[in-house]
């Protein structure tokens, strides 16, 4: 069993505030898309606030929602992602959220029992934008091992851009 586990943050640029009726049926599908994550196989922690979710927390800015967990492994996050009821809510992102050109995904490995914060996340997010993919910082496109995993320390990939 591996010391270390995945950690993830990605952000989004919202269109309209989060109590705007366009803004509505993203609200609503909050919790049962946190209850989809918890109960997924791999599922480690995630960031929250008094409310449950983390909607109340802005440190990149006002419009700007983050969104952080820590699953067992990459292939369970990406399993959670993009084979479950999260990858339909994805779909529906241009909706709520403004394109992004930047990077607005990371991964890294911390640690089991490591609970980063999101300045943490926010510096793996701008060496991720800096450097492109590497051990310390990547995306599901080219991921990286856990540094004490059996297998070579090269990159591999799980597949093509986000489908949604």
């Amino acid at each position: 069993m591996s010391a270390f586990q995945l950690a993830q943050l990605n952000i989004a640029i919202m269109k309209h505030s989060l109590d705007a009726p366009e803004m509505a049926d993203f609200v609503n599908n909050l919790d049962p898309i946190n209850v989809l994550a918890e109960s997924s196989p791999g599922f480690v922690w995630r960031l929250k606030d008094e409310a449950g979710d983390a909607t109340s927390l802005r440190p990149m800015g006002e419009n700007t929602l983050v969104n952080m967990s820590v699953w067992k492994d990459v292939e369970s996050l990406n399993q959670y992602t993009y084979h479950t009821a999260h990858l339909e809510i994805m779909k529906r992102r241009k909706e709520w959220f403004d394109h992004m050109k930047e990077v607005h995904m990371v991964l890294w490995w911390v640690r089991a029992g490591h609970r980063p914060d999101v300045y943490e996340a926010i510096a793996k997010l701008e060496l991720l934008r800096a450097k492109g993919p590497t051990a310390e910082a990547f995306t599901f496109r080219r991921a990286f091992p856990a540094p004490d995993a059996a297998q070579s320390s090269s990159s591999f990939e799980l597949g093509d851009e986000c489908p949604a």
